[in-house]
């Protein structure tokens, strides 16, 4: 029992995501042999939620309960005009909640946070990606479909509680979970083995990466206060963020495991005998490392959690909807301190960026110009986005006060600059 221990201790979420996997692929094979109606179907899915949920959180697991059977009343009983505002204020207010207590806990009392309350409150937020999701697709034309579904209780609470996406995503739609519950049985996904193994092995490779630059970079902290090389300063810094990074893409990975594992995320087939597994993905390491802007990669980062932002906040605000969708990711993600910079840094960066590439494209004729500005917007990218996670992973102001001590922080401070001098350019030439 040590090493499962260790496991449960150290790496909790892959623990717990890993251990679900086989009751995932247990649930394909039943549906793709029909041996589970449509209802038993919705049961097995809501169900092991339940247990996981009480498993991995324990009492803490009220707290999704709770928010799942409000979630169904409001929307069994209310208009399809009307559920949006009720279920958006009512969950943020109580995620909000949870999210003061903790801060609470840990800034005025001086209390470790249990872990268990830490892992429910991730999967609340989660929780309100999903109810927020069929709240707005009522709100958006209640179409007569999902309309007959949403009136029916099973199939709200089995999407809520759905244990392949309870701890980690990524966001499918209602219609989209509906539409895989129902065919399963009828048109089944080629059995997902080989691409569980393939991206098992991508977590592992994942994980020794990190456990490996963790090391390197714990061998050479004790020179980061000591020494007066800037450049080694902010290599740390950005193999710090590297690090913060891998361990999001190794979640994400084996969260698509889960999923793929019961069916879910096909989207075809390739060729012949290559099926397509990226219908479900938060995002992809190479894809969006190589990314070249600021809001190139904040469209990459978390894809599910991007798009769900997009259209629950900057699509329906007329004001600053770019300030307002950060603003919101702020509040979301429990308005700490180093999360109210970072954001606010991030925006700032994607706002520069847009001002930037729209002023030197057409000024970059040549290849070799192009080549140069590829690269330029590569690195200023990295370190923008490291000074962004680092901010908003560790919270408090010990993040800022690395930033500035390595001189790190000015690579956001520089792009932000550079807006105030293409405006002042814009002006001098009109």
């Amino acid at each position: 029992m040590e090493p499962i221990q260790w496991l449960c201790e150290q790496h909790p979420f892959l623990t717990y995501q890993c251990f679900s996997i086989p009751f995932a692929f247990l649930f394909y094979v039943l549906a793709k042999q029909g041996c589970l109606s449509l209802t038993y179907r919705y049961l097995f899915l809501a169900s092991g939620g339940c247990i996981l949920a009480v498993v991995t959180m324990g009492v803490y697991s009220l707290l999704l309960l709770v928010s799942t059977v409000i979630f169904v009343l409001l929307v069994c009983s209310l208009s399809p005009e009307r559920v949006h505002p009720w279920v958006f204020g009512l969950q943020m207010g109580w995620q909000t909640f949870w999210h003061l207590l903790i801060q609470y806990r840990e800034y005025y009392l001086n209390e470790p946070t249990d872990s268990r309350l830490l892992l429910s409150v991730s999967s609340l937020m989660l929780l309100t990606q999903r109810v927020t999701s069929v709240s707005m697709d009522l709100q958006d034309g209640g179409r007569a479909t999902l309309m007959t579904q949403c009136r029916v209780f099973l199939p709200l609470i089995s999407y809520a509680l759905n244990f392949t996406a309870l701890l980690g995503g990524p966001l499918s739609s209602f219609d989209q979970f509906v539409y895989f519950v129902e065919q399963i049985t009828i048109s089944p996904p080629p059995q997902p083995l080989s691409v569980i193994s393939y991206k098992g092995f991508q977590v592992l490779s994942l994980e020794w990466a990190r456990n490996y630059l963790t090391r390197l970079l714990r061998d050479n902290a004790s020179s980061l206060s000591v020494s007066n090389n800037v450049l080694t300063d902010v290599l740390w810094i950005w193999g710090l963020a590297v690090v913060l990074r891998i361990r999001y893409y190794s979640h994400w990975k084996i969260s698509e495991c889960l999923n793929n594992a019961a069916g879910l995320g096909f989207r075809g087939m390739v060729k012949e005998d290559s099926p397509n597994w990226s219908g479900l993905s938060d995002g992809d390491l190479w894809t969006t490392e190589m990314s070249c802007q600021v809001s190139e990669f904040a469209r990459r980062w978390n894809g599910t959690t991007a798009t769900w932002l997009r259209r629950l906040v900057f699509q329906r605000c007329k004001t600053a909807p770019l300030v307002m969708t950060f603003g919101f990711s702020i509040w979301w993600h429990g308005i700490h301190l180093g999360q109210f910079v970072g954001f606010l840094v991030w925006a700032a960066a994607v706002r520069a960026d847009y001002q930037i590439h729209k002023y030197l494209k057409p000024k970059l004729t040549s290849t070799r110009r192009r080549l140069v500005r590829t690269c330029l917007c590569w690195l200023n990218t990295q370190m923008v986005m490291a000074c962004v996670v680092i901010a908003i992973e560790l919270r408090s102001t010990s993040s800022l006060r690395i930033l500035g001590l390595t001189y790190t922080g000015v690579f956001p401070l520089l792009n932000v600059l550079f807006i105030f001098i293409l405006r002042v350019l814009c002006k001098t030439l009109t």
